[in-house]
C-alpha cells in the first residue's frame, strides 16, 4: 500500500484570502456583518476537514497491537464518517463497517475508527476511501482477511445535480479470505447487515 507523505499545515491566511475573493466573485460583500469572519472560519474548517492528509497509519495506530490466540472474525460497525467529495468539495457522510480475521494480532478497537477518520478527512471518492481503509487494516493487523462496507449520502447528489434526496451509495472492499472464501464473506455481510 502506498503511504502518503506527511504534509505541512495549510496556510490558513492564504485560504482565508481565497475565500474572501470567492465571496466577492459570488456577489457577496465580505465586509457585511455575517461574513466578516467567514474567510477565517472557512480556512480553519478546511484545515480540520482535511487533517487526514497530515496523518499516517503508523502514528494513528500508535503501537496498539495486542496478541490474541483467536482467529475469529472481529467486526466493528456503525462507525460514523464524514468526508468531502473531491469533485464538488461537498460533504458525504454515513457509516463504515470493518471486519477482519486475525492471525494472532488484533488492533485496539478505537484504532479502527481512527483509521476510518484519517482517510475520510481528505478529499475523497467513496470507492477509494473504502479500499484505503481495507488496505490499511490488512497491513496493520497482518490479517488473514478484511472486509469493509461504507454506506453514505452525498450532498453533491442531494443539493445539486440530480437532487436525489434518498440516494445512498454502498461500497465494499474484501481482501484475503474475505475475497477467496464465500462462507467468510457471507458471514461478514450477514453480521454487518443484521
Amino acid at each position: 500500500m502506498k503511504r502518503a507523505a506527511k504534509r505541512k499545515e495549510p496556510d490558513q491566511k492564504r485560504i482565508a484570502a481565497l475565500v474572501r475573493e470567492l465571496l466577492v466573485e459570488l456577489g457577496e460583500d465580505p465586509e457585511r456583518e455575517g461574513l466578516k469572519k467567514t474567510p477565517e472560519r472557512v480556512a480553519k474548517a478546511f484545515a480540520y476537514l482535511t487533517r487526514g492528509y497530515r496523518q499516517n497509519v503508523k502514528a494513528v495506530v500508535n503501537g496498539a497491537y495486542f496478541t490474541s490466540g483467536t482467529n475469529h472474525m472481529v467486526i466493528l460497525k456503525n462507525i460514523e464518517l464524514y468526508s468531502m467529495c473531491e469533485h464538488h468539495m461537498l460533504p458525504f457522510y454515513g457509516t463504515c463497517a470493518i471486519g477482519y480475521i486475525s492471525k494472532g494480532k488484533v488492533l485496539g478497537v478505537s484504532k479502527l475508527a481512527r483509521i476510518v477518520d484519517m482517510y475520510a478527512r481528505r478529499l475523497q471518492i467513496q470507492e477509494r476511501l473504502t479500499e484505503q481503509i481495507a488496505d490499511a487494516i490488512m497491513d496493520e493487523a497482518e490479517a488473514e482477511g478484511v472486509g469493509v462496507v461504507v454506506r453514505a449520502k452525498h450532498l453533491c447528489m442531494m443539493m445539486r445535480g440530480v437532487e436525489k434526496q434518498n440516494s445512498e451509495m454502498v461500497t465494499s472492499a474484501v481482501l484475503g479470505s474475505f475475497r477467496s472464501d464465500e462462507k467468510v464473506r457471507g458471514e461478514f455481510l450477514s453480521l454487518v447487515n443484521g
